[in-house]
């Protein structure tokens, strides 16, 4: 049996603008209602989910002691990679 394949989870994400317009994404809410709060942002580079296809700026997020990615698409959407049936 393979591997199961990664899927884009979109997801809502809590954001603050600075003054400078730099977005800082402060929560996200899982599809099942739970809220997530995004501990610290440690990278935010232009870059392409390699998993789950699709182009935009990846977060590199601190969740709970656990390092995540984050996607902003040019769609205005956010999304999570997540191992689950497509």
């Amino acid at each position: 049996m393979g591997e199961a394949k990664s899927c884009k989870v979109y997801v809502d994400v809590d954001v603050e603008f600075s003054s400078d317009g730099r977005m800082q994404p402060k929560w996200i809410r899982w599809v099942d209602g739970s809220i997530f709060k995004i501990d610290r942002v440690k990278q935010c580079v232009r870059a392409a989910s390699r998993k789950a296809g699709g182009v935009g700026l990846r977060y590199t997020v601190v969740i709970g002691g656990q390092e995540s990615q984050l996607y902003y698409e040019e769609n205005y959407r956010w999304f999570v990679e997540a191992k689950q049936p497509c």
